[in-house]
């Protein structure tokens, strides 16, 4: 379905993949950005909780992981542009209609989102998951946030 002058119509604004006027970073990067967030929420909680109280059985221990990783990855995404992960592995988040940072709330819901798991498998041809288009949010490398302006 096409509108005027062949155009894909949008919602609310959000640029359709053909318009989006920078490429996303790589599934790779991705993957190895959220494996260092991981990782380091684990070592935090581990670092209050003890390693014994952590690694117990049915321990509250995954559940603070979770919640120290949404935490986290919200608030350096919306400060620095990006979690622990993202700035270790050189990606950004940044919001596609400014270019510029997220603020906390979009940056927030996007973080419960990505730890919802499927919204991220959900995506469209320009690798931007059902939690970026909910927060108008975009995962790019440093240079290609730099190249943006």
């Amino acid at each position: 379905m096409t509108g005027p002058a062949g155009e894909r119509p949008t919602l609310a604004g959000v640029p359709s993949p053909q318009t989006l006027p920078y490429e996303t970073a790589s599934w790779g990067r991705r993957a190895l950005a959220l494996i260092v967030d991981w990782i380091a929420s684990t070592f935090v909680v581990v670092l209050f909780m003890g390693w014994s109280d952590y690694s117990r059985t049915g321990g509250p221990g995954s559940v603070y992981v979770l919640i120290v990783f949404v935490l986290e990855s919200a608030a350096l995404t919306c400060t620095a542009g990006g979690s622990f992960g993202k700035l270790a592995t050189r990606l950004r988040v940044i919001n596609v209609e400014t270019g510029g940072r997220l603020d906390p709330l979009r940056s927030l819901a996007r973080e419960i989102l990505v730890a919802l798991v499927i919204p991220p498998l959900v995506f469209r041809p320009d690798r931007r998951g059902l939690h970026d288009i909910a927060a108008g949010s975009a995962t790019v490398t440093l240079q290609v946030m730099r190249a943006a302006g």
